[in-house]
């Protein structure tokens, strides 16, 4: 009985519930895709209640593949896309508009707007974060202000808010008979609204966005029993007791606990963590500061993050909108029939560019095309600008904190491509390492959850968990490093200062 801990990973192109053993192993998993909605250029939704839907849907696929029932489950822990935002009717559960996704850019004039007293990094010290289309709290305010008749409502207090860690809880704990309304830590750090050190909603800074406190879910830790599964769903009565968003989440589950340890997840889009233990580190190179994790009454441990908005998804550009793959792993065997990039540099800037940038004004760009090139050079510069993306973010936080990585742990669905990694290991000069468990961002979260209920004693037990699979060492020479780090330099300033007034 309750051998195993289930772990919902609500993503930003599927959700999936995985069930884990107690040695941190895949017993089963279930996943769903949902739709990727685009009303028009820059804007990117998604239907909450189809996601609600999947989310059951792959908790009962998970525990039929692997004939479990909610008797072996200990508890359940949720990780999520950060910053999508969901505004909801608190009585009945229905959405007032769709989710905005964290890669939504149609908040940029609420940008402007609020920048034009103090400029982007006016909250910065307090929240950790620039403004920015990327965080939740310009959506919440885009609802507010573009749904007929929502701000009445929420300011009546009927409209509640969360990222989509806050809608599944929410809706698993009994949704309008007594869910529970609430976030943990490293969701809260990705709303604007958070304050670094009191860990709780800053009512100024909510009072010039114009969003009611009583929108905001209760601000808890990463790792306690917020409540149980409610009696009509299938984990009834089993503890929810683990949420972490799910950057935070993959470096949990990449046991990376200390401070000066790393990760890298290769997902839609790129995230690197660098923890920074009990300390607050203000970046002075681009580079967001966050909540890592915190576990009950502990001491709440920060990171530094390096956030990437097109990585995997522009795989599935090449896919889905130019159709020059049928499916995302042949992009490694094209790439393979080319012995270099052939010259081509794509800067894949569809939502702007996050970090170390953040330029709203940037656009994707292919650049240095020559009738040489063909599909293989393409689709092989599609692969180094994930690579070259990452090494930019890591000279942000090897400046930031002053200690050189010595190597990178990496994971997410990317880190399958074997070209992929041995360039991100050239480029990077260091070591690339990937895990034998490469699904971390949903075993963060079965972590958490555990921990809570006494499934697992301490993050000792965790860290005996983790096991390398694979190492890439470099083996591009250092002149030819810095020559291709130059072009790629070089390509990146002809994406930016595209978008002006009249370019939708």
């Amino acid at each position: 009985m309750n051998q195993y801990v289930i772990a919902i990973d609500q993503g930003t192109t599927s959700s999936r519930a995985i069930v884990f053993d107690h040695a941190g192993n895949i017993v089963s998993t279930g996943q769903m895709e949902h739709e990727q909605i685009f009303p028009q250029a820059g804007w990117v939704e998604h239907n909450p209640a189809e996601i609600w839907d999947n989310v059951r849907e792959v908790i009962g696929s998970a525990l039929s593949k692997a004939s479990l029932t909610r008797h072996d489950i200990a508890a359940v822990g949720i990780t999520n896309q950060r910053e999508t935002a969901v505004v909801w009717d608190r009585n009945t559960g229905e959405p007032v508009y769709n989710a905005i996704v964290w890669q939504d850019t149609r908040t940029q004039p609420i940008v402007d707007e609020l920048a034009a007293d103090g400029g982007v990094e006016r909250f910065k010290e307090k929240v950790g974060l620039p403004l920015a289309t990327y965080f939740s709290g310009t959506k919440i305010k885009w609802i507010l202000d573009n749904v007929e008749g929502a701000r009445a409502k929420a300011e009546a207090g009927d409209l509640i808010f969360g990222n989509t860690d806050a809608w599944v809880l929410w809706n698993l704990t009994g949704g309008p008979d007594g869910g529970v309304h609430a976030t943990d830590v490293t969701n809260a750090s990705r709303t604007m609204f958070m304050d670094l050190e009191t860990l709780q909603w800053d009512q100024d800074i909510l009072d010039v966005f114009g969003v009611p406190a009583s929108m905001m879910p209760a601000i808890l830790s990463s790792s306690e029993v917020y409540g149980q599964v409610h009696s009509s769903q299938l984990l009834r009565e089993v503890p929810v007791s683990g949420i972490l968003g799910d950057q935070q989440a993959a470096t949990f589950g990449q046991a990376a606990f200390q401070p000066g340890e790393a990760k890298n997840t290769y997902g839609t889009g790129c995230f690197l963590i660098f923890n920074t233990g009990e300390e607050i580190v203000h970046s002075k190179n681009g580079l967001l500061t966050t909540l890592g994790y915190k576990l009950g009454d502990a001491k709440p441990h920060y990171a530094l993050e390096g956030s990437i908005a097109v990585t995997g998804s522009l795989i599935q550009w090449l896919r889905d909108n130019l159709g020059m793959i049928s499916t995302a792993p042949e992009v490694e065997t094209l790439a393979a029939a080319v012995k270099d990039n052939g010259g081509v540099y794509i800067v894949p800037a569809f939502s702007g560019l996050f970090a170390p940038y953040w330029r709203a004004d940037a656009r994707g760009a292919i650049v240095g095309l020559t009738r040489f090139a063909n599909k293989g050079h393409i689709a092989r510069a599609a692969l180094e600008a994930t690579a070259f993306q990452t090494r930019e973010v890591l000279d942000a936080v090897n400046a930031d904190s002053g200690v050189p990585l010595s190597e990178l742990k990496v994971d997410g669905g990317m880190v399958a491509n074997e070209a992929l990694m041995q360039f991100q290991a050239d480029i990077l000069g260091v070591p690339v390492v990937r895990p034998k468990v490469v699904e971390t961002t949903a075993l963060g979260a079965a972590y958490a959850a555990g921990l809570a209920v006494g499934f697992w004693k301490d993050l000792g037990e965790l860290s005996a968990n983790w096991g390398e699979d694979k190492r890439w060492e470099p083996q591009l020479p250092v002149e030819e490093q810095e020559r291709q780090l130059r072009l790629w330099k070089k390509a990146v300033t002809k994406s930016m200062d595209w978008v002006d007034e009249d370019v939708k």
